[in-house]
């Protein structure tokens, strides 16, 4: 018997009863607590808090506690750490500013902005790649969801600044940028370089190989292959694997160059990479494999036989729909997502 509750009135129509409806599962297996989307909600459950809590306190003895008629407490007066996004003087992901560099002793990892584009033969501009990396990071925060990674609680990251160019001069710049990774590398700190043209990659490998005497792979991300010897009779953003992979403990057998294609790879660089047996990918190549066995067969091949390896990523790997602004942009590249 069906009584006049509300559920059942709702089944009424043209004067009869609706029979009760079965419950019907497109797709049965599917189970909400085994996708990624909900592991990644639990993971982040099991981060710890303590960094966050360090800079809340940092903040408020830095830019001083916040009105009264504020509730949450936690505001500072003046602008100081990650929030709010709109504010503050930026660093990269609004991390601590050393002013004295020897200071990034004191870190996990350093960034440094490496503002040069006189090794580009198109399209300048890349000067202004440091600030203006570090003006979009200051909309993100430490934490990744899909990764469950938070590095304020995982890590300590400062900005060390940038490292004072000469634009006039190719040679002089290298050796200024050579000195600056080396002082962070040799602090004990791992160097994050923002450029930049691409000129920058050999001063900064050999920033790290001038510490060292353990072998050093590279994985490079690019649309270019980057290893002839000269461009304009200079040692351009066309060369500097040629010039790393001259050092003793960098082999070019452990350079990696993934996405390398199109209409703009000059030839001579072409011949050297095939002289010297650097393991070339290109997009088809990316696209056959899959993304996973891509990066299991890079990693595999720089570290065979090295004891670290450098990446270079290069915004040009990414199709120029999505980077137009970039000195030599060329179509085909990755897309956002699986860069």
């Amino acid at each position: 018997m069906i009584f006049g509750t509300e559920r059942a009135k709702s089944r009424r129509y043209a004067g009869a009863i609706a029979a009760p409806q079965r419950e019907h599962r497109h797709h049965p297996d599917f189970n909400a607590r085994e996708t990624r989307g909900w592991k990644a909600a639990e993971a982040e459950g099991e981060l710890s808090l303590d960094g966050w809590r360090r800079e809340e306190k940092w903040a408020l003895d830095m830019g001083l506690p916040g009105s009264d008629s504020l509730t949450d407490k936690s505001i500072p007066t003046f602008a100081r750490g990650e929030l709010p996004h709109f504010a503050g003087i930026n660093t990269f992901l609004k991390a601590p500013y050393v002013e004295n560099v020897r200071d990034v002793a004191k870190y996990d990892a350093a960034v440094l902005g490496i503002p040069f584009d006189s090794g580009t033969t198109y399209r300048p501009g890349t000067r202004f790649g440091p600030q203006g990396i570090r003006r979009i990071s200051a909309l993100y925060t430490p934490y990744n969801y899909e990764l469950g990674v938070d590095l304020r609680e995982q890590m300590t990251l400062c900005d060390a600044g940038d490292v004072f160019t000469i634009p006039a001069n190719l040679e002089k710049s290298f050796d200024q940028i050579t000195r600056g990774v080396s002082h962070v590398f040799s602090s004990g700190a791992l160097p994050i370089m923002l450029g930049g043209d691409h000129s920058i990659g050999f001063p900064c490998v050999r920033g790290i190989a001038d510490c060292t005497s353990k072998r050093i792979g590279i994985i490079h991300f690019d649309r270019h292959i980057d290893i002839q010897e000269k461009d304009l009779d200079e040692r351009m953003h066309t060369t500097p694997w040629f010039w790393a992979t001259n050092m003793p403990n960098v082999s070019a057998t452990n350079l990696v160059q993934l996405g390398i294609g199109g209409w703009q790879v000059p030839r001579p660089g072409v011949s050297e990479a095939r002289k010297r047996q650097t393991n070339v990918l290109t997009i088809e190549d990316i696209e056959e494999y899959g993304l996973e066995k891509t990066a299991e067969i890079a990693l595999e091949l720089a570290w065979k036989d090295a004891d670290a390896v450098y990446i270079s990523f290069d915004v040009d790997s990414i199709d120029c729909g999505f980077v137009p602004g970039t000195g030599w942009p060329e179509p085909g590249g990755f897309l956002p997502r699986e860069a």
